[in-house]
């Protein structure tokens, strides 16, 4: 009868053993990897990834992974590719095989097609000797010691390591191009990742009459409803021209109440925060919070190239914009 520490020894065995597969894979991390990234740098077309089975879905999620980190790849179903999706494969790409045995039919029989056009082929398999190996410009190995599956069955450290060198492809091209947080953010239009790589501070910021604005000869008591009415817990002081003089923020308030300063006859003017911090509209929202954060501060202000203030925000717009 199973128990929960059955269940446990099972799992972390399983860890273990792929953990293991993951460790021994750093042997093959050697010249042959170097000229296949070389390889796959040099290319003018794509990278096409397949595989049958397991490892075609590991296939599948290593194109997927290059794509989004400016390797331009897709992955092809050997099966579909031998009945016309092979037309998929131009002159320009180049070719990754995945195999664990080497020796996977509907894979090899696109082979003398794939070398025909003459597409570079770079295989990742178990077994250095099988024909998908022989067959390609570089192999990659991804042998493993043995698979999770106590029957040794179920490809499991083997698709493990298949994706792991997979990954290890991708992120080794991806600093060899350059690829930034913006060219990621660029294929990632969609959802937080997206909001948090591409929303500037022009996206989200108050501004027109939603922006609190006090001129510095105005009393704090004028001030305080000002920032009442705007709702940001700070206010623009701006002087006669119309241009930045220093922000007011609630803790200003506190620090001005504990020295028992007059509110209702002392210009506001005399208690704010000179040479604030501020931001410009075309910041990116991220960069925005990682100030906020770093200086413990709750908002900025937004100025224009003339230092006259156009907008403001706070940690709450960027928390309800999905960036904080």
């Amino acid at each position: 009868m199973n128990t929960s520490n059955s269940f446990i020894e099972s799992a972390l065995q399983v860890l273990e053993i792929e953990q293991q597969a993951i460790s021994d894979l750093k042997q093959y991390i050697d010249s042959d990897f170097a000229l296949a990234c070389e390889l796959i740098l040099a290319c003018q077309g794509k990278v096409v990834v397949t595989g049958m089975g397991k490892s075609g879905h590991i296939a599948n999620k290593i194109a997927a992974t290059m794509a989004s980190t400016g390797t331009p790849a897709f992955y092809m179903h050997p099966g579909e590719a031998g009945h016309g999706d092979l037309g998929m494969l131009a002159k320009q790409d180049i070719l990754i095989t995945i195999s664990n045995s080497g020796e996977t039919d509907e894979i090899l029989s696109l082979l003398p097609v794939v070398k025909r056009l003459g597409n570079k082929i770079i295989s990742m398999t178990g077994n250095p000797k099988s024909k998908l190996a022989q067959y390609s410009d570089m192999h990659l190995c991804i042998k493993v010691s043995k698979e999770a599956c106590p029957l040794g069955l179920a490809p499991t450290s083997s698709t493990t390591a298949s994706l792991a060198m997979g990954d290890a492809l991708a992120i080794a091209l991806l600093e060899a191009r350059g690829f930034s947080s913006d060219d990621f953010a660029l294929s990632h239009p969609q959802g937080a990742l997206g909001r948090r790589l591409l929303l500037r501070l022009d996206n989200i910021m108050h501004t027109g009459e939603q922006l609190p604005l006090v001129l510095e000869s105005a009393t704090i008591s004028e001030a305080l409803f000002e920032i009442s009415a705007k709702g940001l817990g700070m206010a623009a002081i701006i002087d006669q021209a119309g241009q930045f003089a220093g922000i007011f923020t609630d803790g200003d308030l506190r620090r001005v109440i504990d020295a028992k300063v007059d509110i209702h006859q002392t210009p506001i003017g005399d208690v704010i925060t000179r040479n604030a911090v501020t931001a410009r509209k075309d910041m990116l929202a991220a960069e925005a919070l990682n100030i906020l954060e770093t200086k413990r501060i709750n908002g900025l202000v937004v100025l224009d190239d003339n230092n006259v203030p156009i907008g403001a925000f706070n940690m709450l717009d960027l928390l309800k914009a999905g960036v904080a």
